[in-house]
């Protein structure tokens, strides 16, 4: 597919704000007819610009009390570790997101936990317990929200 145009990157950023738009408004919002803006999600899918949608759920509903980012400093550096390590994080159901960096740290973990002393023991099991794991600190979040914007720039897209 040929790089996203300013109407692929109108239409992404309708989509970002209300993936449940129907195909009928995203076309009415971008001033192109409902086929064309089918077809053009269509290949947003297909060239994977578009990876997928997802339901934005409230963490207290789901017994979420208390949201933390764990900065976590690997022991040694080597690919074996990192993997390692990637592949727990993946396993663990209090992990909501994470990072893998560059820096004084080799990952940022968002977590979410009931209270503090979830934290806590999640914490100490997940990741001290590590043998890969040299030093881990902890910030709890106090707020926490997704941009519904897209920060791409269209003005660097082709017409």
């Amino acid at each position: 597919m040929a790089a996203p145009d300013r109407t692929d990157f109108a239409l992404l950023r309708l989509l970002r704000k209300n993936a449940r738009l129907p195909n009928k408004s995203l076309a009415e919002r971008c001033g192109i007819a409902p086929s064309t803006a089918l077809e053009r999600v269509r290949r947003l899918h297909e060239s994977r610009t578009i990876l997928g949608y997802h339901a934005e759920i409230a963490p207290a509903a789901v017994g979420i009390g208390l949201q933390a980012m764990v900065s976590v400093r690997l022991a040694r550096h080597s690919r074996n570790l990192v993997d390692s390590f990637h592949q727990h994080l993946l396993e663990l159901d209090e992990v909501l997101a994470f990072y893998h960096l560059a820096g004084a740290d080799d990952f940022l973990v968002h977590v979410g936990v009931r209270d503090s002393n979830h934290l806590r023991d999640f914490a100490l099991a997940a990741f001290t317990e590590r043998d890969e794991v040299a030093h881990i600190e902890t910030r709890l979040i106090f707020e926490f929200r997704r941009s519904p914007g897209l920060p791409v720039f269209a003005d660097d897209a082709e017409d």
